[in-house]
């Protein structure tokens, strides 16, 4: 079960305002949701396995990448050598 602090945790995550009127609700059909994850987690399927999974992606290749003078002149804020970005709360 989610408490609704973490509820209001999870939404500032997520840059989502909850008003506290509505706090008890979303976190009651939230934890409904979770509770369907818990049951499909616990359904054995039927028949075949699909478990033979391949990589149908590209192998990873090095490559050179532009000098750091050509990228930091596109960057709006610059701070040693690095570019600068609002801190994530």
């Amino acid at each position: 079960m989610i408490s609704e602090k973490e509820v209001e945790s999870i939404s500032r995550l997520a840059d989502i305002t909850i008003p506290k009127t509505e706090l008890g609700e979303f976190t009651s059909r939230f934890n409904n949701i979770l509770e369907y994850f818990d049951i499909l987690d616990k359904v054995e399927a039927e028949g075949e396995s699909e478990s033979d999974l391949y990589n149908i992606l590209r192998e990873d290749e090095i490559t050179p990448s532009l000098p750091q003078e050509e990228t930091l002149k596109n960057a709006g804020e610059k701070e040693d050598g690095y570019i600068r970005a609002p801190k994530v709360m």
